[in-house]
């Protein structure tokens, strides 16, 4: 037997034994493990660590100091016999009007820029300065010569044929909702109500008054009294007043469009921003009378940012007050945030219907849900547009009404203003009249008749379909690009909102393959699983379309609206599916209504368009908000108010359902037509029947113009004592944009 080798010998004679000859494998230096016993540090975990949070600190201290200082010097110059006076506890009513802190309401200037006005003043007044949003510079050719008349239309066609046939189909089917809604609701319909209008205003004719016989005459910009400079403007109302055939001529400029930078009318990013910085400090100069800018580093500033916002918007808002103007100090709030500050609220569900976007979030204890955040691109200035589409296609004797005119925008206006209406007790064959005033001409007064125009327009908030929203996305990212995270250059950090995705996905279904992390099912339809707001998880994508084939294999909407539950029933009503993209079913979005359109009913196998399957690692997230920003948000008001509800109550908790449905606040100029509230509040009932008694839309107490809501909560939000959201010049030289991540109220 052969005896076993040992492992020495097995190594020397089968050569495996290692030979090493000292040297190492590299010459970078060996780095030992960290002995985790003795790891241990502080940095950047405790909070006198973080500038602006030291910053806090020593100015609290110093105040405290101060504070006491100013007690002792007052009880040395009292008498030994004299009661002392008691300090002020923190429940004082003296105290809450006191000094706040140091900072003079009077010394607080608070900016809410829009899109169509400009609302700016001092904290300590009771109502803001409104300034168009607006400027006018010199140009060879205005902008009513260099664009096509608005609305958009074929000058050699019919009236009733000018807009195209779908438009005169949707108004025409409008037009008939309204009468079957009106009979059910025991209103009188006369017949032949639409003849009546267009036989009216086809005949009438305008009379001429001449202008030392019209009372109300309007002074017009002399632009004579503009300085020789080639960087002079007006801005304002004054650059609305320029007349279009001005000698020299003038074009405006709107640097916001659809609550964000506009691009599209500019060249190049410094235009645009000087267009808004010029804005600003005119409304400071003219309506806040501060004249010399060495005045303004005196001043705070507390400024008011859009919920679902640009980084790049708050970031050019923080230079420009720290940089260029040199505020003393400034602070940021969200609008709805200080609308329940306004409003006086805790907890409310703002509908902010603006001039050219609707933004809708559900406030909570003086926190914004972020989640619950939509911006819808319409409002009312799409109003305006469709109540002179509908007015012309029933002879509006005014033909040559053109909207990029100055002086025919600001009549478009008037008139949506002097006669829209969402009451149908005030529907009927009604005669107007109205004035046109327009530079170096007679006046001349029309007369013409309305019918259900003026309500069928605003009725397009909750049938969007009706509006006009070509080139809403034109120009988008041309000059400012998008940003990105400070730590990853690939990713951009812009605020997103469950809500909001979730409606560019009922517009776009391929977005909710890179939106969640569920792939679509193979026959194109959502899983009701992640339809209704799921008790074991939260799913940002509830009340997505329910969408099928019919038998030809074209795609429709199903509707699957609950009927109220019989008198005496114990059984509740199931809550409706809310449908979005519905062509017509659910107030017509613009978006498809469903994603099976090229499926055949044949094969069984519905075809879903091109791009929905993608692999998601071929995708980068810069990709993706390429995709997302490609989608215009337009659904029915309604649905998103709905939406937004359901994506604020994690779990799907339906006692904060309850409590958001039943404090919903519209503010903004849309919201001033009258009737809109209870309009809206029939609407949503609709939508939810189950929770029909619980449904209240209201405006703004205290009856507060909605337009100033905003503006007043952020006055409020600067008069607070307990307020730590003022950011130096001092944070701002050394921190940059990262001040704002311990500034702001919210998760910047």
């Amino acid at each position: 037997m052969v005896g076993k080798k040992s492992k020495d010998k097995l190594l020397r004679e089968e050569g495996l034994q290692r030979q090493d000859n000292g040297m190492k494998q590299t010459s970078w230096p060996d780095i030992p493990m960290i002995n985790q016993k003795n790891y241990y540090t502080e940095y950047m975990k405790r909070d006198d660590q973080i500038l602006p949070i030291r910053l806090q600190n020593e100015a609290n201290r110093d105040r405290m100091i101060r504070n006491a200082k100013d007690k002792d010097r007052a009880l040395a110059q009292r008498g030994p016999a004299d009661v002392p006076i008691p300090a002020p506890t923190m429940g004082d009513a003296d105290d809450e009007e006191g000094e706040n802190d140091g900072i003079d309401p009077s010394k607080i200037i608070v900016i809410h820029p829009g899109s169509q006005n400009l609302r700016i003043g001092f904290a300590s007044d009771a109502l803001p300065k409104t300034v168009p949003m607006t400027i006018a510079v010199k140009c060879s050719t205005p902008e009513s010569k260099e664009f096509k008349p608005l609305p958009k239309r074929d000058e050699d066609a019919a009236p009733e044929d000018q807009f195209g046939e779908e438009f005169s189909a949707k108004f025409a089917k409008m037009s008939a909702e309204l009468k079957i809604d009106m009979r059910l609701n025991k209103r009188q319909v006369l017949p032949k109500s639409k003849e009546l209008v267009v036989n009216y205003n086809r005949r009438t004719t305008p009379d001429v008054i001449l202008q030392h016989n019209d009372p109300l005459q309007i002074e017009w910009t002399d632009v004579n009294t503009l300085e020789k400079s080639a960087a002079a403007c007006f801005s304002g109302h004054d650059a609305w007043r320029v007349p279009d055939d001005s000698k020299p001529s003038f074009r405006l400029f709107h640097p916001m469009q659809l609550g964000q930078f506009h691009e599209k009318d500019y060249t190049s990013e410094e235009h645009l921003m000087s267009d808004f910085e010029t804005i600003l400090e005119s409304a400071i100069r003219k309506e806040l009378g501060l004249e010399k800018m060495s005045d303004w580093e005196q001043y705070h500033c507390v400024v008011v940012i859009p919920d679902l916002y640009d980084k790049k918007y708050v970031q050019f808002l923080l230079n420009w007050c720290l940089n260029i103007v040199e505020f003393k100090q400034v602070a940021f709030i969200q609008e709805s945030l200080a609308a329940t500050y306004g409003a006086g609220y805790s907890s409310a569900c703002i509908v902010d219907v603006g001039a050219q976007k609707t933004s809708i979030c559900c406030v909570e204890d003086g926190m914004c849900i972020e989640d619950s955040r939509i911006n819808l691109k319409y409002g009312g200035w799409d109003v305006t547009q469709a109540f002179i589409k509908m007015m012309l296609h029933d002879h509006f004797p005014y033909a040559d009404i053109n909207l990029m005119r100055r002086h025919d925008f600001l009549l478009a206006e008037e008139l949506k203003i002097n006669f829209c209406t969402m009451n149908q007790a005030e529907i009927s064959v009604q005669l107007y009249n109205f004035h046109l005033r327009a530079p170096n001409e007679d006046t001349r007064k029309y007369q013409f008749k309305t019918y259900d125009e003026v309500i069928l327009a605003p009725m397009g908030y909750c049938d969007p379909a009706i509006f006009d929203h070509e080139n809403k996305l034109k120009g988008r990212h041309s000059l400012i690009k998008r940003s990105y995270n400070a730590y990853d250059v690939d990713i951009p950090d812009d605020p997103t909102s469950a809500a909001q995705l979730a409606v560019l996905t009922s517009i776009k279904p391929s977005l909710a393959t890179t939106a969640t992390g569920f792939p679509m099912p193979s026959n194109g339809t959502i899983n009701h699983e992640f339809s209704t707001p799921s008790k074991e998880k939260a799913n940002p994508f509830n009340h997505l379309s329910r969408l099928d084939s019919d038998a030809n294999g074209n795609s429709r909407v199903t509707s699957a609206a609950a009927s109220p539950a019989p008198e005496g029933a114990n059984t509740p009503v199931p809550p409706v599916p809310y449908v979005f993209g519905a062509n017509g079913t659910n107030g017509g979005s613009p978006g498809p209504s469903s994603y099976l359109a090229n499926g055949s009913h044949n094969s069984g196998t519905p075809i879903p368009p091109a791009g929905m399957f993608i692999d998601q690692n071929q995708r980068t997230p810069k990709d993706l908000a390429d995709e997302r920003d490609s989608v215009l948000p337009i659904i029915p008001l309604d649905t998103a108010i709905v939406t937004s509800i359901a994506h604020a109550a994690a779990r799907g908790d339906e006692k904060k359902i309850r409590d958001f449905f039943g404090g919903i606040m519209v503010i903004g100029g849309g919201a001033k037509t009258p009737g809109f509230g209870p309009f809206l509040e029939e609407r949503l009932k609709l939508k939810r029947p189950d929770l029909a008694e619980k449904i209240l839309v209201g405006t703004s107490p205290r009856e507060m113009d909605g337009q100033v809501v905003v503006w007043k909560g952020a006055s409020v939000f600067g008069r607070m004592k307990t307020h730590e959201s003022w950011i130096s010049p001092l944070e701002f030289e050394r921190l940059g944009v990262r001040s704002l991540y311990n500034k702001t109220l919210w998760n910047y």
